[in-house]
C-alpha cells in the first residue's frame, strides 16, 4: 500500500518499525562502536531513536487532546 491510502497511525507505526529495525542493525559492539558504521556514536542509530521519540511524543499529545479516542483507536488495530 502507498501512503495516500494509509492512516496517520499506520504511517507512524511503519516509521517506528523501520526505526526499530535500524536500531537492531546499528547496535553497539563490545568495543562501544556501531557494528555497521564502526563509529562510537552512530548518527544513524541516533536518528532512529529520535524518530521513535518523536512518534511517542505525537501519540502522547494525541491521547492528551482526546483521552478516550486513543484507547478506541488502539482497540481497533
Amino acid at each position: 500500500m502507498t501512503a495516500p491510502f494509509l492512516s496517520l497511525a499506520q504511517i507512524r507505526n511503519r516509521l517506528i518499525l523501520t526505526a526499530r529495525a535500524v536500531l537492531r542493525d546499528h547496535r553497539t559492539d563490545a568495543d562501544g562502536r556501531c557494528q555497521v558504521c564502526r563509529t562510537p556514536e552512530c548518527p544513524v542509530s541516533t536518528a532512529a531513536r529520535n524518530v521513535i521519540r518523536a512518534a511517542e511524543d505525537v501519540q502522547a499529545a494525541e491521547e492528551q487532546a482526546s483521552p478516550g479516542m486513543g484507547r478506541r483507536l488502539r482497540s481497533k488495530q
